[in-house]
């Protein structure tokens, strides 16, 4: 498989970035948690998302092929990444998306981590 840039825009090869992530491998902190998050999004890794998502705030279900036609996402953004104790964090993001032939969106979004076991996990998120 060719090189490729990963879908979270940290310039960095997929293979060397948030794949590591997909694969299993822990995130470093709530930024790289989110990061790859998004470009599970862009890739369609449903499954990801849920297992990154916080037991408390999961959904009982989650399909991204749900949405028809799928949202093509464009581009990612990150404001701020602040740690607000030793197990939980913000970040502060800007993602685009187009869905269909539709102008593109604006998703600005400050969302809540929370470490746990060593895990960093999504707890839920503010539209900004």
């Amino acid at each position: 498989m060719a090189a490729s840039s990963c879908p979270c825009g940290s310039d960095r090869d997929y293979s060397q970035c948030c794949r590591l992530l997909h694969d299993g491998a822990p995130a470093a902190d709530a930024e790289a948690l989110m990061r790859s998050r998004y470009s599970a999004y862009a890739l369609g890794l449903g499954q990801y998302l849920l297992d990154s998502w916080h037991a408390s705030t999961r959904p009982v279900e989650f399909d991204l092929d749900a949405a028809d036609p799928p949202a093509t996402w464009l581009g990612l953004s990150v404001k701020r990444h602040q740690r607000t104790s030793a197990d939980t964090a913000e970040v502060e993001f800007i993602a685009r998306y187009r869905v269909g032939g539709g102008s593109a969106v604006r998703l600005h979004e400050r969302s809540r981590f929370q470490l746990v076991h060593g895990h960093w996990f999504y707890l839920d998120g503010q539209h900004l």
